[in-house]
């Protein structure tokens, strides 16, 4: 059994997120959580922007109590993606925006009336 020591950088799994931080299930029956003061070192508005649930991320130990087998992480100053997720990159059409355009004083005057 491998044991976790301060400063490994080891593969987690997100079980959880909540506003004060990241919950990440690690191997060996470990889990930790990573600290929102330990996700960035930029303000953290909201804690989602980082992390999405059962996503694998790599983790930094900044901690280890071997007893109750948890662990203080960090993902500040790592590259904490395992892999990136891909951007889905929209196509503009010919019309562009003109469709909407087109419609968008029917769609004001119809509120307008139903208001």
């Amino acid at each position: 059994m491998k044991e976790y020591k301060v400063g490994d950088i080891v593969e987690g799994i997100v079980t959880g997120i909540e506003k004060y931080g990241i919950f990440v299930s690690m191997n060996n029956n470990y889990n930790g959580l990573i600290h929102i003061s330990e996700i960035s070192s930029s303000f953290v508005k909201n804690v989602n922007d980082y992390v999405n649930i059962n996503e694998k991320i790599n983790v930094e130990i900044i901690d280890v109590n071997k007893k109750s087998r948890q662990c203080k992480l960090s993902i500040k100053n790592i590259d904490y993606r395992i892999s990136r997720p891909k951007s889905k990159v929209i196509q503009e059409t010919e019309n562009g925006f003109t469709t909407l355009e087109k419609k968008l004083d029917n769609w004001i005057e119809e509120k307008l009336k139903n208001n």
